[in-house]
């Protein structure tokens, strides 16, 4: 039987990462980043931003900023084969700096997050490899402070960049959540999506509390 996937939507800085990171530890299951799917900074034809403080500057959150095609290609190939070549994307530098082998290691389901991750949730299910999708969503505030600590910590582009832009997402994110939904996600913090995939795959005989049955 081919593997299965969990994919994670949701806005930047809602916590995607943190949830597989998680389910990672209480399960063993990797994560497949759709963030590398990005295209390198230097690429013809990527969309701009149009107005604002930030005019002419990438649109990051265009979705025609990344590799859908290449991103729903290696959920497939890892889901039926175990294994798949993955880009490494350096966010700071806006290119792929290599690659890197992804494998499940035995597991029959992995995550799978990003920013636009409901544009891979239709394939899946049409390949018939999806598990469940979620939209990771939390208070738009407290989201902001969380991205921007994030992307200031890695030094993700100039602060002043990062500011407009967390600004201008904060704005956007009840259209991000609607388009997740359109897409089929659930929508759930991080902690209820958390249960509710405990409650379904309780691990070693355990059920949703952690207590043996």
């Amino acid at each position: 039987m081919p593997a299965r996937v969990i994919v994670l939507a949701g806005p930047s800085g809602a916590g995607k990462s943190r949830l597989g990171e998680r389910l990672a530890q209480r399960f063993g299951w990797p994560t497949l980043r759709l963030d590398d799917f990005y295209r390198d900074g230097d690429e013809a034809g990527l969309p701009r931003i149009s107005e604002g403080s930030n005019a002419g500057l990438v649109d990051w959150d265009d979705p025609d900023s990344w590799h859908r095609d290449d991103a729903v290609a290696a959920l497939v190939e890892l889901c039926r084969t175990g294994t798949t070549d993955v880009p490494v994307y350096s966010i700071s530098e806006s290119r792929r700096t290599g690659a890197q082998r992804l494998a499940l290691g035995g597991a029959q389901v992995f995550c799978a997050e990003g920013i636009f991750a409901p544009d891979v949730v239709r394939a899946c299910r049409d390949a018939g490899v999806l598990e469940a999708a979620y939209c990771v969503t939390q208070h738009p505030a407290l989201t902001f402070w969380r991205r921007l600590h994030r992307d200031l910590r890695e030094h993700r582009k100039p602060p002043l960049v990062l500011l407009r832009r967390g600004l201008a997402l904060a704005r956007a994110q009840r259209d991000v959540v609607r388009r997740a939904v359109d897409a089929g996600c659930r929508v759930a913090s991080g902690d209820r999506a958390y249960d509710e995939i405990l409650a379904t795959h309780p691990r070693n005989g355990q059920d949703e509390r952690g207590l043996a049955r």
